[in-house]
């Protein structure tokens, strides 16, 4: 017998009834907030501020609310429909296994797929080029720190969106990207890019996995 009293159990409603968030929803939104910080849409700061909105959030309402300013269609390299839900994670017991060192000298090396990556990471290209893609690797330790020579050549890195990026080296006569930097997802890696350019480059990009 019903005594009128409240009920646990959701009512039917109408279509403007808010509807509840999932983990799903929260990892595109974490995806747009990242690719807008790196585009520069968003500081860092902003970005923390509503990744930890979009971490409390329950409805698919408040999140939209997160996003409904930025310039959606200039975006680059994130799918605005999907996340594909993958979190960088971390496997010490593979450490032994970690690649130390990268180098480009008159020619190209590359970091990625079949590769496992420890604490430390040495990438020097001179008149050459290094490919580092950390979305492709097995993260051995849960801080990378990358430390990189350009001199005449390039060192480009992409990360995963999920993880905290901080950058700290020098361009001199060449360039040093920091529109990356920035907080990560709760339990993820921290990748540290650090050293120099000289009449080189280091680009770091954020990207999600493919």
């Amino acid at each position: 017998m019903n005594d009128g009293g409240s009920n646990s159990l959701p009512q039917p409603a109408d279509d403007d009834a808010p509807v509840r968030a999932s983990d799903r929803d929260r990892d595109r939104i974490h995806t747009i907030l990242s690719s807008a910080m790196s585009a520069g849409a968003l500081t860092p700061d902003e970005y923390s501020d509503r990744a930890g909105v979009a971490a409390a959030a329950r409805t698919r309402g408040e999140l939209e609310k997160l996003i409904v300013d930025l310039p959606l269609d200039q975006l680059d390299g994130v799918s605005l429909s999907k996340s594909t839900g993958r979190r960088t994670t971390v496997h010490t017991a593979r450490s032994d296994a970690a690649r130390s060192t990268a180098i480009g000298i008159f020619g190209g090396s590359v970091v990625g797929v079949g590769n496992v990556v420890a604490s430390q990471l040495r990438a020097v290209a001179c008149m050459g080029g290094v490919e580092i893609d950390l979305r492709k690797v097995e993260f051995a330790a849960s801080t990378v720190t990358i430390s990189c020579v350009a001199l005449m050549g390039g060192v480009n890195i992409t990360v995963p969106e999920d993880v905290e990026v901080q950058v700290s080296g020098i361009g001199i006569m060449g360039g040093f990207g920091h529109r990356s930097a920035g907080p990560g997802t709760p339990g993820a890696p921290t990748v540290r890019v650090e050293g120099v350019a000289i009449m080189g480059g280091v680009d770091v990009r954020r990207r999600p996995y493919e």
